[in-house]
């Protein structure tokens, strides 16, 4: 008896010591002020530490909701998403402080950041390294990151971001017609020739300057031809020598399309 009550006596001082500890574990940035918690926040930032920068802005946030520190750490707390490779997280946070401050003096980078968070999504655009053609890839952030950088320049000519963003969207127009030739020459070497024609038409239409409309241009004579419409084939023969006399794509075909790289020499 006495040693059960000896046992029973140790288990609950165990218990005791273990509860204390979990207790002992205090919120180190309890007592902070704004100020304390945002140069914390920021010198995680600088460090790379970019999750427990993500935790100070979010308590900065929590704790102070008002004020420049709070405004500031909305701002950054996007930006330590996006390097920490959280694309939603990232989205969100700059979507929020363009709604909540649209004319803050730094709304103009809110932008930038949401544009350069679509451009680099995903794989980014490190797959030309393995000579992927980054145009087979879904166009849907290429779009979306293409709109944030046009409304950046459009609302912001003179921001300090926008001569980048301007780089960045000619790259963006190039990789996006791209990707709709790429689609209507996959039609086209399958028997799709009608599909080939509109994909084909889409990219002139929508993407004149890109480079990428010689291919367009012709699986449109090839496409219209395939289709026994000599009248549409001999006009968009007529277009495409007039603006590429001596395309090469008469002596190439669709066999050998655009080397990878002369997407890069445009950007």
């Amino acid at each position: 008896m006495v040693f059960i009550k000896r046992s029973l006596a140790v288990v609950a001082f165990g218990l005791l010591t273990g509860c204390a500890g979990f207790f002992d574990k205090v919120d180190e940035t309890a007592d902070w002020n704004a100020q304390k918690l945002y140069s914390e926040a920021k010198s995680s930032l600088s460090d790379g530490s970019y999750e427990q920068a993500i935790k100070y802005y979010e308590k900065l946030e929590a704790k102070y909701p008002y004020g420049r520190y709070a405004q500031q750490a909305q701002l950054e707390s996007a930006y330590a998403y996006y390097k920490n490779a959280d694309t939603a997280q990232a989205l969100a946070a700059a979507d929020r402080f363009i709604k909540l401050h649209p004319n803050h003096q730094n709304v103009d980078y809110a932008y930038y950041l949401r544009g350069l968070i679509n451009f680099n999504d995903g794989e980014g655009f490190l797959s030309s390294v393995s000579r992927q053609d980054v145009s087979e890839r879904d166009p849907r952030a290429a779009r979306e990151s293409f709109d944030s950088f046009k409304e950046l320049t459009t609302r912001f000519p003179e921001s300090g971001y926008a001569a980048d963003a301007e780089r960045r969207m000619a790259f963006l127009v190039n990789n996006l017609a791209r990707n709709e030739v790429h689609v209507a020459r996959y039609y086209y070497k399958r028997g799709a020739y009608v599909a080939a024609v509109g994909r084909a038409q889409s990219a002139i239409q929508d993407y004149p300057q890109a480079p990428i409309i010689e291919e367009a241009m012709f699986i449109m004579v090839k496409g219209y031809d395939a289709l026994g419409l000599n009248d549409l084939r001999d006009d968009a023969e007529r277009v495409m020598k007039t603006n590429f006399p001596n395309s090469e794509y008469y002596v190439r075909g669709l066999d050998k399309p655009e080397p990878w790289w002369r997407l890069w020499q445009a950007y």
